[in-house]
């Protein structure tokens, strides 16, 4: 894969059921604590380092933004970083809370 593909909510739950996918989040603090896809990872400027050293590059990885404008423009370059197989996923966050179907963390209150 020489770019990212998009990924629908429905796919991406797909892959999260048949086995190991990595899904980043790259919101800021504040959206990622308020709630996030569940095992999801924030992915941020800081942590890019460790996330690069702790993941294989065979591992697929799909990348989570607000509404999925900014997850494409963040998947690429993960493609640039050696990344094999990375997924923009359409609609972001937003597509997926909105699907009630699907598991979103949120904090302990």
């Amino acid at each position: 894969m020489e770019q990212f593909a998009h990924i629908s909510v429905q796919e991406t739950q797909k892959k999260l059921l048949e086995g190991e996918v990595r899904i980043v989040d790259i919101r800021d603090d504040a959206a990622f604590s308020a709630g996030h896809i569940k095992d999801s990872i924030q992915l941020t400027n800081g942590s890019l380092h460790s996330f690069m050293s702790d993941v294989e590059f065979d591992t697929p990885v799909i990348v989570c933004c607000y509404h999925g404008v900014s997850s494409q423009q963040a998947a690429q370059f993960l493609i640039h970083q050696g990344f094999e197989e990375v997924y923009s996923l359409d609609g972001g966050f937003e597509a997926w809370r909105q699907n009630q179907s699907f598991e979103v963390s949120q904090p302990d209150i």
